[in-house]
C-alpha cells in the first residue's frame, strides 16, 4: 500500500490569532468546502477544538453515496499546530497537519496531508483517476475561499 503525501502552503493578510480563531472553530469547515462534496457535520461541535474531540459527518465524494467520516483532533498546540485523523472513514489512513506561522504581512499556513487507500491496487488505480484529482479541487476550493474571506497577502 502507498502512502500519498499532499502538501499545501498559502500566506494569507491576517494575524495568526485571527488564523487561529477561524480554523480552530470546526463550525468554520462548511465555509471552506466545495458544495458538491455535501459535507454534512453530524455530531455536535464545540466553539473550539481541544484534543481528543471527536467529529462525525458525512461526505458525497463521488456520486450520491454519502460515506460516513469520523476524526479526532489529536493534537493542539495553540496557535501554530492541530492535527485530525481519521478514526473510520473513506480512507486507510489519514493524517492531517494544519500549521500556522506568523509571517511578515500575515501568516503562513501549510496543510500537511498524509493517506494511504484500501483495496490494494483497486486503490491504486482510484487513486490515479480520481481521489488525487478530488483532493486537489477541495484544496483549491479552499485557498480560493480563503482569499475571498481574507484577502491575499501582496508578495
Amino acid at each position: 500500500m502507498k502512502l500519498y503525501r499532499l502538501h499545501r502552503i498559502q500566506c494569507l493578510p491576517i494575524s495568526i490569532e485571527q488564523a487561529w480563531d477561524f480554523f480552530s472553530n470546526p463550525q468554520n469547515l462548511p465555509l471552506i468546502t466545495p458544495a458538491w462534496l455535501r459535507f454534512c457535520v453530524t455530531s455536535p461541535l464545540p466553539e473550539r477544538m481541544y484534543p481528543g474531540m471527536i467529529v462525525t459527518y458525512t461526505i458525497t465524494p463521488i456520486g450520491r453515496l454519502p460515506v460516513r467520516w469520523v476524526t479526532e483532533i489529536t493534537h493542539v498546540s495553540e496557535p501554530h499546530l492541530f492535527v485530525d485523523e481519521q478514526r473510520w472513514g473513506p480512507y486507510r489512513f489519514w493524517h492531517h497537519q494544519h500549521l500556522f506561522d506568523q509571517i511578515e504581512g500575515g501568516v503562513r499556513m501549510q496543510d500537511i496531508v498524509h493517506y494511504m487507500l484500501p483495496l490494494g491496487p483497486i486503490g491504486t488505480l482510484a487513486h490515479e483517476l480520481i481521489v488525487s484529482k478530488r483532493l486537489n479541487e477541495i484544496f483549491e476550493f479552499r485557498r480560493r475561499a480563503l482569499e475571498e474571506r481574507f484577502g491575499v497577502l501582496p508578495r
